[in-house]
């Protein structure tokens, strides 16, 4: 066969969704390209089938590891499963699976609210030397501001495309109100926060003996490090803030139907609203171009960073999370401003062109950006442009990858890892649900 299954076999799938199943069947046989729809079929199932342990001994749990790093992202994990949110309504398999990892989420942040990754059992690992305060179960203790926003999107996705209320008790109120107390500390700059790394790469520690560079408080929340686990240049990651106040705002209706806490309901709506507010003071800044649009990132003193990076969330995220339209005139300065040479992370090759980042370096352009530009495109001819680099840059592995060179897709970096293959997933699952005629064409 031309394009061979890339799936492993049946009896050693970690995780089986029937319903994920049919849908791929189902939606392969209506894409005209038959190189695309084998990357459908590898990818959406990819952390199903390889990523996911699942256990409901006592109480449900899923532990989701990213792909060849056997740890697992609050991040990464809650975007892996996402794409299969559409489905779970009538699949009791995925909703366990989704309750399992909102306890689990729910867990981690009650161990550490500022770690980002975490080891299935309790015990100390690869960066145990790190000089921050490490727990048994803690794989990395880096603060991401978007470790508790998808915390808080997958608990809120959960519950308003099922009304299930079954995984919502104390222990997930606890967590909540955790995730609240940390980011008000880093609204308020709270200096408890330390992390220092014995490292080659700067982006991989913190300035100021660990605790970064200093912030004017704006209502803004600081973040010490980006979702591609770089350390921030400037503290306000504004991508990072965007997705904060569309979170809060969405768990405020959970905690009003769920928990009939108004107080707690409320407080996050005006945080929310804080946040958002900062955003339009802070970030709505003029380029050397001459246009108004979103800085990367700010520090409450005038300084600001034009740029972006390919992780989510990200600038080019932006309508894709929820923080505005795709038509939005200062998005759509941004958009501009990103997705070329005014961007120092845009590379263009004979593979392709797309927004890569710091975290691998210069030329390397990330799959998951060419995704993202897909995903919140209204243009037909550029959302295929960015099928066809996706189709033309794998290497023959039937994967997305990290990073591909511009130069030479078989120069890539990560052959498993499972958020950029579902999010591929997605990216199908969307245009089949809403762009079907883009799939019946050659690409």
């Amino acid at each position: 066969m031309k394009y061979p299954c890339q799936r492993p076999a049946f009896e050693k799938r970690l995780f089986v969704s029937n319903t994920i199943d049919d849908a791929i069947n189902r939606i392969s046989t209506s894409i005209a390209n038959p190189e695309i729809a084998w990357l459908f079929s590898n990818c959406l199932p990819n952390t199903l089938d390889t990523t996911v342990y699942y256990s409901n001994k006592d109480k449900e749990d899923t532990f989701v590891i990213t792909g060849d790093i056997d740890a697992m992202w609050l991040r990464d994990s809650a975007a892996q499963i996402w794409p299969y949110l559409r489905f779970v309504k009538d699949d009791s398999a995925l909703s366990s699976l989704f309750r399992g990892l909102i306890n689990r989420q729910a867990r981690c942040i009650l161990l550490d609210p500022y770690a980002n990754a975490f080891y299935r059992e309790p015990h100390l690992g690869k960066w145990k030397d790190d000089l921050t305060e490490m727990k048994p179960g803690v794989h990395e203790r880096k603060w991401e501001i978007d470790s508790l926003c998808y915390f808080l999107r997958l608990s809120h996705g959960y519950w308003s495309a099922t009304n299930d209320k079954s995984c919502f008790g104390g222990r997930w109120k606890s967590a909540l109100i955790a995730t609240l107390n940390t980011i008000k500390e880093q609204q308020h700059f709270d200096r408890s926060y330390v992390f220092q790394r014995q490292s080659p790469r700067s982006s991989d520690t913190l300035s100021m003996d660990g605790v970064a560079n200093p912030s004017k408080r704006c209502g803004l929340v600081r973040s010490a490090f980006r979702p591609s686990d770089d350390a921030c240049l400037l503290p306000f990651l504004i991508p990072s803030n965007s997705f904060l106040s569309v979170t809060l705002n969405h768990i405020s209706e959970l905690i009003d139907q769920v928990y009939q806490d108004t107080m707690i309901a409320g407080g996050c709506r005006e945080l929310a609203k804080e946040i958002e507010q900062a955003i339009r003071n802070e970030a709505m800044q003029q380029h050397p171009t001459g246009k108004t649009v979103y800085a990367y990132e700010v520090d409450g003193f005038g300084g600001r960073v034009f740029m972006d990076d390919a992780n989510i969330p990200s600038l080019l995220s932006l309508p894709y999370l929820g923080f505005c339209s795709k038509n939005d005139p200062v998005y759509q300065n941004t958009r501009a401003a990103i997705l070329g040479p005014d961007n120092p992370y845009f590379f263009k090759g004979s593979a392709g062109e797309g927004i890569g980042g710091p975290h691998i370096g210069m030329d390397y352009i990330w799959p998951m950006a060419i995704i993202m530009r897909a995903l919140t495109s209204d243009d037909d001819e550029e959302i295929l442009q960015c099928l066809r680099i996706l189709k033309t840059t794998h290497a023959g592995t039937g994967f997305m990858h990290e990073s591909f060179h511009k130069n030479d897709p078989k120069e890539f970096t990560r052959p498993w890892f499972g958020w950029v293959n579902s999010l591929f997933g997605e990216l199908i699952l969307t245009l089949y649900e809403e762009r079907p005629h883009l799939l019946d064409q050659a690409v």
